[in-house]
């Protein structure tokens, strides 16, 4: 009897434990079709006005359904994967230096453009107190119209800086 008693809450433990470990491996397995962006790291000041933003933001924008990036974070939002990402509180593109540089006005909210080789435009805005940035991809290379869809969202949420 003292076989089957060591028996027992041995295999009783290894049940378990098998299974945690194949529901790991078919977690691991599982593709996430999700296009992946870093996170931006902003103060907390940011972050809050970023939060709120996150909140306020739409469902859908020219059709495209929302379907945010990987990881999960407030930070970051998406539509139509990865089509159109938004990201929060990033840092002050040093380009906003060079007095050359192109801006657009979209529904009242002030945006610096910037080219990028091999994909779409990407947008930062300007005069407020958290960096919103908006990547397009090439589908939208010489159409702005994605970020009036921004403009109501950013002038509720992120105070300008003046």
């Amino acid at each position: 009897m003292t076989s089957s008693a060591r028996r027992s809450p041995r295999s009783i433990f290894l049940g378990p434990s098998a299974a945690v470990l194949v529901l790991a491996a078919a977690g691991c397995s599982l593709s996430d079709d999700r296009p992946s962006v870093p996170v931006p790291t902003p103060s907390a000041e940011a972050a809050a006005y970023c939060e709120a933003l996150h909140e306020e933001l739409p469902e859908t924008i020219l059709e495209l359904e929302r379907s945010d990036p990987s990881p999960d974070s407030e930070l970051t939002a998406g539509w139509g994967d990865g089509a159109i990402v938004l990201r929060c509180g990033v840092p002050r593109p040093a380009k906003m230096d060079d007095p050359q540089s192109e801006g657009v006005e979209a529904d009242g909210v002030q945006w610096m453009l910037e080219e990028r080789e091999g994909s779409g435009p990407r947008f930062t805005t300007t005069y407020r107190k958290a960096y919103v940035e908006v990547t397009l991809d090439s589908t939208y290379a010489h159409d702005i119209t994605p970020l009036a869809s921004f403009a109501g969202p950013v002038s509720k949420t992120v105070p300008g800086k003046f």
